[in-house]
C-alpha cells in the first residue's frame, strides 16, 4: 500500500507539466510557437516528452507501475478479508473491565431469558454463543463492511486506471475550425478534415464516425467588465440515413453542453474571429478570402494572423513573374478598436463592436506552390529575410476601407466572421470510467462510516440481593472498536439498555473501573 501511495503521487506530480506547458495532442502551434521562444529549454523538454505528457514512456511506466502495485495490494488483502470473514467470532475476554467500553449489572430475569433478549437484539451482527458451568458468553462483532468498502475502492481506482487506458487505446480526438457563417461546415469520416488529430493506439483513422456539421451562428455573453459569461453556437447535423436523405437537424451548442452523435461527443471549445479582405488586382480580377486569426489575448481578443493571394491565371506572362507578385497581409485585428497612443492598434472589449485591422502588405513570393508546410497566422520571416517578400504598405482599416498598391492593387477591408472552435472526442470507455468513479466513491463512503466494532456479554446467576429470596441474573458487557470515534459510545450505552438494564445510583455488584473510565454499574428497573 505504501509503494501504490507513493506512485499515486509520482502520478499526480507528473500529470503537472501537462496541465502548465502546451500539449501536441491539444495545440501542436502553441508548442511550436512555445520551442521557437525558447532555444534552449525547449528542445531539451520536448526530448524528454513534456509536450506529449500523457503519451511518454515515463508517465506510462508510472501508470502501469500503480496499476501492478494495486492489484498486488488488493489480493492479498482480498484473501485476509475472506478468512477473517469465515474465521469464529472472537471468544469472551477473561477481563472485559479492560475495554474501552464496559458495563456491569444485574437483571431479574433468568440466564437464558436474558440471552434470548441479547440474541434478538444482535441479530444483525455475527454472533457466537457458549454455555458452561452455568455461564452463558455471547461474541458479536460488525462492520466487516468496512474492509469491504476499502477493497471496492482500490478495485474501482483500477478500474479507473483500467478503463482509461482503454480509452485512450481505442478513443480518438480532433479539433477543426469552422467559420459560423452557416458555410458547409466539415463531414467526419477521416483525419484529413481535422486541423489537429489524435489517435488511439488501435486506431488507424479508416472507421471513424460518419456525420457532417455546419455553424450557423455563434454568440458570445459578456460582463460589462469583458469576462466572458456564456458562448453559444447554433449548428445543424446530419448522421445515419440523413446522410442519405440530406435531412439536416438542429441543435444548440454550448460549453459543457455537448452534441453526442454516433456514438462521438462534439464539443465548443473555443471562437475567435475571421477577418475578410478582398484583392483586385491590376486587371480588375479579385480574390476574396475569410481566415481565422489567433487570438493574442483572452481579454480582448485582440488578433494576429496572416492571408496570402495568389494573382489569377494569366495576368502574369509566365510563373516566375506570377510569383513574384503574389500578395501577403500579415497583422492585428481588433474586435472593438482603440489607439491609446493614437497609432498602435489595440482592442477594449472582445465583443466585435468597432473592428478594424493593422496589416502589414506585402508582394512577392509567398511561399504557396514550394511544397513547405507553413503557420496560417504567421508568414514564412525566412522570405521576407530573403527579400523575397517586400512589405508595400503598413495601414490600419476600419470596415469598407482600402489601400492600393503602387501597381494598381488594391487590398479591401471587408470586416470578419466569427469562427468557432469544435473538438469530436470518441471514448467508447467513457460509461466504465463513471461506473468506476461511482463505485470508488460509494466504497470511500462505506470505509469511513462504518466502524469495525465488537460486544461481548457474560451472563451468570449470582447471589441474592439484601431482601431477596431468589438468586439475581449478573450481565458484565464489553465493548471494543477498531475506532473510537464519535457514535460507538452512544451505540453500547444503547445496546446495554434496550438489554432490559438501566444505570443506577448504586449496585452491589459494582465493578471495578476500567482504564479508560467507561466502567458503568447497572441494575433491573
Amino acid at each position: 500500500m505504501g509503494t501504490a501511495l507513493v506512485l499515486l503521487f509520482l502520478l499526480a506530480l507528473a500529470a503537472v507539466p501537462g496541465a502548465l506547458l502546451p500539449q501536441r495532442s491539444l495545440n501542436s502551434q502553441k508548442v511550436a510557437q512555445y520551442i521557437a521562444d525558447r532555444p534552449t529549454i525547449g528542445p531539451i523538454l520536448d526530448t524528454l516528452g513534456f509536450f506529449d505528457v500523457f503519451s511518454s514512456f515515463w508517465f506510462t511506466a508510472i501508470y502501469a507501475l500503480l496499476f501492478i502495485s494495486l492489484v498486488g495490494c488488493i489480493l492479498p488483502r482480498a484473501a485476509d478479508h475472506w478468512r477473517a470473514m469465515r474465521a469464529p467470532v472472537v471468544r469472551v475476554p477473561r477481563n472485559l473491565a479492560r475495554l474501552p467500553r464496559h458495563a456491569l449489572g444485574t437483571s431479574g430475569s433468568p440466564p437464558e431469558d436474558v440471552a434470548g433478549r441479547a440474541e434478538r437484539l444482535l441479530r444483525r451482527w455475527r454472533t457466537s454463543i457458549r454455555r458452561e458451568d452455568g455461564v452463558i458468553e455471547i461474541s458479536a462483532e460488525r462492520g466487516h463492511s468496512r474492509e469491504l468498502g476499502n477493497l471496492l475502492f482500490h478495485v474501482a481506482l483500477v478500474g479507473v486506471l483500467a478503463t482509461v487506458a482503454i480509452g485512450r487505446i481505442l478513443g480518438y480526438e480532433g479539433s477543426v475550425i469552422v467559420i459560423a457563417d452557416d458555410g458547409p461546415g466539415f463531414c467526419s469520416g477521416s483525419p484529413a478534415v481535422y486541423d489537429s488529430f489524435r489517435a488511439g493506439v488501435d486506431v488507424d483513422g479508416t472507421d471513424l464516425a460518419q456525420f457532417c456539421v455546419r455553424v450557423k451562428d455563434f454568440t458570445a455573453d459578456y460582463l460589462p467588465t469583458g469576462q466572458a459569461e456564456m458562448f453559444t453556437s447554433n449548428i445543424e447535423y446530419q448522421a445515419g440515413e440523413d446522410l442519405v436523405t440530406g435531412t439536416w437537424r438542429p441543435y444548440r451548442l454550448r460549453v459543457n453542453e455537448p452534441l453526442r452523435i454516433e456514438g462521438d461527443r462534439l464539443y465548443l471549445i473555443g471562437h475567435g474571429f475571421a477577418p475578410t479582405f478582398t484583392v483586385t488586382f491590376p486587371n480588375g480580377e479579385e480574390r476574396t478570402e475569410t481566415l481565422q486569426f489567433a487570438p493574442e489575448d483572452a481579454t480582448t481578443f485582440l488578433s494576429s494572423g496572416a492571408l496570402r493571394f495568389d494573382p489569377p491565371g494569366g495576368l502574369y506572362g509566365d510563373s516566375e513573374e506570377r510569383r513574384k507578385n503574389q500578395i501577403a497581409l500579415e497583422g492585428l485585428f481588433a474586435p472593438t478598436a482603440a489607439f491609446p497612443d493614437g497609432t498602435l492598434l489595440t482592442s477594449a472589449f472582445p465583443a466585435m463592436l468597432d473592428p478594424a485591422v493593422a496589416i502589414d502588405i506585402y508582394r512577392g513570393d509567398t511561399g504557396l506552390d514550394t511544397g513547405r508546410p507553413q503557420s496560417i497566422f504567421a508568414l514564412d520571416q525566412s522570405m521576407i529575410e530573403q527579400e523575397r517578400l517586400v512589405r508595400e504598405a503598413r495601414v490600419n482599416l476600419y470596415p469598407g476601407e482600402s489601400e492600393t498598391l503602387d501597381d494598381g492593387t488594391e487590398v479591401r477591408f471587408d470586416g470578419a466572421e466569427e469562427w468557432v472552435s469544435l473538438q469530436v472526442s470518441h471514448d467508447p470507455a467513457q460509461k466504465w470510467v463513471l461506473v468506476a468513479a461511482v463505485t470508488m466513491t460509494l466504497g470511500l463512503l462505506l470505509s469511513l462510516t462504518i466502524t469495525r466494532r465488537r460486544v461481548w456479554i457474560r451472563i451468570a446467576s449470582g447471589p441474592a440481593g439484601p431482601g431477596e429470596e431468589e438468586r439475581r441474573t449478573v450481565v458484565e458487557m464489553g465493548g471494543l472498536a477498531r475506532t473510537d470515534q464519535a457514535g460507538w459510545g452512544n451505540e453500547f450505552e444503547e445496546l446495554v439498555e434496550t438489554l432490559g438494564l438501566s444505570p443506577s445510583e448504586s449496585s452491589e455488584m459494582a465493578g471495578k473501573p476500567s482504564a479508560t473510565g467507561n466502567t458503568r454499574n447497572w441494575s433491573a428497573e
